[in-house]
C-alpha cells in the first residue's frame, strides 16, 4: 500500500533537500513547495545568500525537485511576508527584539503550508529543520535535534501543537556532515550550499537598512547609565537591541551593553556586564507540546532556550490564566529580550514555548 502524500517545504538549501531525498526512499508521495517573499536580491550582491527566500534559491528548490522528479509548485507569499516586515518594524518601535523567523515559522512556513497541503490532499508537511518529532500512545514529542550544534527546535516553539502532529522532520535525527554527505552520495549541487544566516526580506544583512527604507530609526534620545546619569546621545532608538555592545559610541572605563530601551521618550539604559541579568520573565501565549499546563502548576529543573543558540539556563516556571506564565531564572539570566521567544525543556523534550513580553532586570531603575 502506498505511503500517504506529503507537501515538503523545498527552501533551496542541503537541509531541505536531504530531507526530500530520505522521505522519497521511504516511499511517501511527495510534492515540493518553495516560499517566494517577493523581496528582490540588489542587483550587483556578492553575498553567497540571503536568506531562505531568494531567487537562486528558488531556482535550486526547482532544480532539486527536477532531479528527484517530484511536483513542484512556487507559493506567492509575498503578502503574508510583508505583515512579518509590519510586525519587524512595530517591534523594534516599541524597543522590542523582534524574532521574525519564530513568526515566519508559524504563519508560514507552518501555517500557510499546512492550508496548501489541506488543498492537494496532503498528509502530512515536512521541512528541514533539525528537531525531532515522535508521537507516544497520541502524545506529542517535540525534541532536540541529534546534532547538539545544530539543533533547531527553538524556532518552532510557537507552532501549534495540531500542525507539529502532522509534521515529518527527517533530517532531525541526522548530523549535519551525514545531510551533506547523503546530498554529495545523491549528485545534489547544493551539497556545499553555505547555510543561509541572513533575515530572508533584509538582503543587505543589516537589520538597520531595512528600518531607514521604511520610516526611520525611531526617536533620538539619550544613553543613561543605571543610576540615570546622562552618558551621551543617540540618533534613533530602533538602532539597538537589549544586550548590544558595539556601535554605541561611548568611551567608558569598561565595556558597556544596551540593558533597556524606553520607546516613548527614547532614552537607552546602558551598563555592565553584570548588569545586563534578568532575574524573572512574563511570558505570554504559552503553547504546550504533548504537556498538560494548568494554572498554578509550577514546574522546577527546566532549561530556558531564550536564544536561536542551542543552549538554555536553568529556571522554574509558575503557569498563569490566559496562556501566560512567569520564568524564574536560577541565576541572573544575561540579555533577555522582550519581543523574543523562549523555549522550555525538560532534558532534550520542549515541553512548551511563549513569547517574552516583559524582563526584570538585576538593576533597579530610577
Amino acid at each position: 500500500m502506498p505511503k500517504p502524500r506529503v507537501l515538503i517545504a523545498l527552501s533551496g538549501g542541503v537541509d531541505s533537500s536531504v530531507a526530500a531525498i530520505l522521505l522519497k526512499k521511504q516511499g511517501y508521495e511527495l510534492v515540493g513547495a518553495f516560499l517566494r517573499n517577493g523581496v528582490p536580491t540588489p542587483s550587483g550582491s556578492c553575498r553567497p545568500s540571503q536568506g531562505c527566500c531568494s531567487e537562486s534559491d528558488a531556482r535550486d528548490a526547482a532544480l532539486v525537485a527536477d532531479t528527484l522528479g517530484i511536483p513542484f509548485h512556487s507559493l506567492d507569499m509575498e503578502e503574508e511576508f510583508k505583515k512579518i516586515q509590519t510586525y519587524f518594524r512595530d517591534s523594534y518601535q516599541k524597543g522590542q527584539t523582534p524574532n521574525p523567523c519564530a513568526v515566519c515559522n508559524r504563519d508560514v512556513k507552518f501555517g500557510a503550508l499546512e492550508s496548501f497541503a489541506d488543498a492537494i490532499g496532503a498528509s502530512y508537511i515536512a521541512t528541514g529543520h533539525y528537531a525531532r518529532i515522535s508521537n507516544v500512545k497520541g502524545e506529542l514529542r517535540l525534541m532536540r535535534g541529534v546534532d547538539p550544534v545544530k539543533d533547531q527546535s527553538y524556532v518552532l516553539f510557537p507552532v501549534p501543537e495540531s500542525i507539529l502532529q502532522r509534521t515529518l522532520l527527517p533530517v532531525g535525527e541526522l548530523e549535519k556532515s551525514e545531510t551533506r554527505q547523503i546530498a554529495r552520495d545523491s549528485g545534489l549541487k547544493v551539497s556545499e550550499k553555505p547555510d543561509s544566516q541572513e533575515i530572508c526580506f533584509v538582503p543587505s544583512g543589516d537589520y538597520r537598512d531595512c528600518l531607514a527604507e521604511n520610516g526611520g530609526m525611531g526617536l533620538s534620545g539619550s544613553f543613561l547609565n543605571t543610576s540615570g546619569e546622562k552618558m551621551g546621545t543617540h540618533q534613533g532608538h530602533m538602532s539597538f537591541t537589549r544586550g548590544q555592545r558595539r556601535g554605541l559610541g561611548i568611551s567608558w572605563t569598561e565595556p558597556l551593553f544596551v540593558l533597556d530601551i524606553d520607546p516613548l521618550s527614547g532614552d537607552v539604559r546602558v551598563g555592565t556586564r553584570e548588569e545586563t541579568g534578568c532575574r524573572q520573565a512574563e511570558l505570554a501565549s504559552l503553547n504546550a507540546f504533548g504537556f498538560s499546563l494548568e494554572p498554578g502548576q509550577i514546574l522546577t529543573g527546566i532549561t530556558a532556550q531564550y536564544r536561536s543558540t542551542p543552549g538554555g539556563v536553568p529556571a522554574q516556571l509558575e503557569v498563569l490564566e490566559g496562556a501566560r506564565a512567569l520564568l524564574r531564572f536560577d541565576k541572573p539570566a544575561e540579555s533577555v529580550n522582550p519581543g523574543q521567544g523562549v523555549a522550555l525543556y525538560q532534558d532534550n523534550r520542549m515541553i512548551a514555548g511563549a513569547w517574552l513580553e516583559r524582563a526584570e532586570f538585576s538593576f533597579v531603575t530610577p
